[in-house]
């Protein structure tokens, strides 16, 4: 169901491959009618790249457009799409976009034999070139798409797809190749607003200063820009009339003023708010690093409780009955399990046998699927009040679990886990190791905003950009990852009484006292009323943050694998209602095809080799080529960094490897440095 909220016209949807359809179903050939206009890697996809963002490629940019459009692409293989299965991760997912139906699904793909080959090129992201004024290279001409010509007749080279200026005269005043094409490229200036639209710049009304050209309806424009990758430093030129006008008058707060107010577009939905925006714009480049924020959220696949294992199954009967309900009405009232079984037979997506399901079982999830579910409200409220933390909290409480053997492995999550020993020189702080040998990691994309990341604000509900026009989307796009890691347990007794000790300290304070000024001074004009503190990591994160920080740079040199290549999840926080308190981490690398890693990183899990490595991390976090100013790095009034003891000399990490953008770090909680005393491990060493 499309949400009554957009205006959309049907006949405007995005289709690559409907032209060669249509010249196949002519009879005629196209040969040189290629779809594809480049490639990106799943996991860019998802955080770089996805529905909403544009993607630059060699000569031209484009914008994957919503997921509608993509369940077109998969339709044309396909009546039934593959799904990833993850349940804890589709429950929150189905809560965060109000759908219970909710599925995970994978980028339409299929991979190619040889590089050579042609299966899988009516399966790809959908996209649509934007935006849509480009700008001649040769004559400067500033005109939308329709004025210029398009190639790419290579079936192996979508790089050089491109639009030409096909007989550009050239610039005033130069004799050398006239008539000839010349490639177009985007004009690079857009309009946003803080509620995540986008939309064209008006160039033809800017220039006019908002009046219609005096000589004709539609005047030739021209871009002059001699100084690219200055900024707003083009001049829009109307050839028609001889007005001017340069792009730095829409910069900046003097600029806004001088903006239209905002149209409501989401020009991957190729749809506009039905009730309009009216909030104010602000000048945008193509490639500003605030043009698309996602909102993923990634699990670890753990094995399931019973009741959490009917749960799934019920989600998984609602899904399969979506379009019938009145069937499952049926088979309650009649008590017809086993006609309940052969309507199931290869309707459930994941991994499942109907016929060994217990009866007890699957009655209890018929009766739970046909339940109404929560309310609206209910949801508002679960929204507001949840915590990401919530979706580590079941991993935790797994990992706590010594696993029955070596390379233990629960089929259902494709977990293998194996208890390592602790080597007699290992720090005491540390009390258990965990060799996890195989890992499956699954991460959804749920939303996006622009202009503000959502960690700078308190309306994730009301900012979320949806990634497709259904008022309760069906399916959202998520990706797969296999690897292996290493989980090191703190002692929480020691964890406990250290945590009580530093935040007396007056280190902690001056964090503290930091945080409170950075979200003040960063917080988004559209933020609601927050608490500072409830943002706030307590000591116990920098802590674990900083020793996973250190031991990835370590691991890194021992393992075979880059730095870049491992990442970070952090179990840290308090016991609370319902939740123990956790300290601990897992290192671990993934990568999206089926086989996974190499395992050279589960192996510096072995107790001699863990001891070395944990040994020389601590003992390379007490020197730092930045030292003394670096160690003695303290936030005083007026600055509001949120690191302490840390930087790219010693502690900081990719952005590939650390959840945290290298914030909550300060090598003085892990160990004693000059000058401060309260180092969870003492001195290095």
């Amino acid at each position: 169901m499309t949400d009554d909220r957009f205006l959309y016209d049907p006949d405007t949807a995005v289709d690559p491959l409907g032209d060669a359809e249509a010249t196949r179903a002519a009879g005629r050939s196209s040969k040189h009618n290629y779809a594809k206009v480049g490639s990106g890697r799943p996991s860019s996809l998802l955080y770089n790249y996805g529905p909403g963002a544009i993607m630059d490629l060699p000569h031209f940019t484009v914008m994957s457009t919503g997921l509608d459009d993509w369940e077109r692409m998969w339709r044309k293989r396909v009546d039934s799409p593959p799904e990833i299965h993850a349940p804890r991760l589709r429950e929150v997912v189905a809560k965060l976009l109000r759908s219970r139906n909710v599925r995970l699904r994978p980028h339409p793909n299929q991979p190619r034999k040889t590089g050579l080959s042609r299966e899988g090129n009516d399966l790809g992201v959908p996209a649509r070139v934007f935006p849509q004024w480009m700008r001649c290279t040769g004559c400067d001409l500033l005109a939308p798409l329709s004025h210029f010509g398009y190639t790419n007749t290579h079936p192996y080279r979508p790089d050089q797809a491109r639009f030409e200026h096909e007989r550009c005269p050239g610039r005033s005043g130069s004799r050398s190749g006239k008539n000839a094409s010349r490639a177009a490229v985007p004009a690079r200036y857009l309009l946003a607003c803080v509620d995540g639209h986008l939309d064209e710049f008006p160039y033809d009304q800017w220039v006019h200063h908002w009046s219609p050209c005096p000589k004709v309806e539609f005047p030739v424009l021209r871009m002059v820009d001699r100084t690219a990758g200055k900024g707003a430093s083009a001049v829009i030129h109307c050839a028609t009339c001889g007005a001017r006008r340069p792009m730095n008058e829409a910069q900046g707060d003097a600029g806004r003023s001088k903006l239209p107010r905002c149209r409501g577009r989401h020009p991957h939905l190729d749809a506009f708010e039905l009730n309009g925006c009216g909030d104010a714009t602000r000048l945008m480049l193509v490639g500003a690093s605030n043009l698309w924020f996602p909102m993923t959220q990634s699990i670890i696949v753990m094995p399931r409780s019973a009741n959490e294992e009917t749960s799934d199954l019920a989600a998984r009967i609602r899904v399969a009955f979506a379009s019938k309900p009145h069937r499952l009405e049926k088979y309650e009232a009649t008590g017809d399990l086993e006609g309940l079984r052969d309507a199931l037979d290869g309707k459930l997506d994941g991994p499942v046998d109907e016929e060994a399901i217990p009866d007890d079982q699957l009655a209890k999830a018929l009766g739970e699927a046909l339940t109404s579910g929560e309310s609206d409200e209910d949801l508002a409220k679960w929204r507001a009040d949840w915590d990401p933390v919530d979706l580590l909290v079941p991993e935790w409480n797994y990992l706590l679990t010594d696993p029955l053997g070596l390379g233990h492995e629960d089929e259902a999550s494709g977990l293998t886990l194996s208890h390592r020993d602790r080597a007699p020189g290992l720090r005491k702080e540390i009390v258990r190791v965990l060799a996890v040998e195989r890992l499956r990691k699954v991460n959804a994309l749920v939303g996006f905003t622009r202009i503000d990341d959502v960690d700078r604000v308190a309306d994730l509900s009301q900012r979320m950009v949806p990634l497709a026009r259904a008022a309760r989307p069906a399916w959202t796009v998520a990706t797969e990852d296999r690897g292996e890691g290493i989980f090191l347990q703190l002692d929480e007794p020691a964890v406990a009484a250290w945590e009580a000790q530093v935040e007396q300290d007056q280190l902690w304070l001056a964090h503290r006292a930091a945080h409170r000024r950075n979200f003040e001074s960063r917080t988004s004009d559209t933020a609601g009323p927050v608490d500072a503190e409830d943002r706030l990591r307590p000591p116990r994160y920098w802590l674990v943050h900083t020793l996973a920080h250190v031991l990835i740079r370590e691991m890194a040199l021992e393992c075979g694998y880059s730095a870049a290549s491992l990442s970070e999840r952090l179990y840290a926080w308090p016991g609370s209602d319902g939740r123990p308190p956790a300290a601990g981490l897992l290192i671990c690398t993934t990568a999206p095809d089926s086989d996974g890693t190499l395992g050279g990183l589960v192996q510096l899990s072995e107790p001699e080799r863990l001891h070395r490595v944990v040994s020389s991390a601590l003992y390379r976090a007490g020197r730092c080529s930045s030292d003394p100013v670096c160690g003695m790095r303290t936030p005083q009034d007026t600055e509001d960094f949120l690191h302490g003891a840390a930087c790219h000399c010693c502690a900081m990490a990719s952005e590939t490897s650390c959840e945290r953008a290298n914030r909550f770090l300060d090598r003085r909680f892990l160990i004693d440095l000059p000058g401060s005393g309260i180092g969870f491990f003492g001195l290095p060493g």
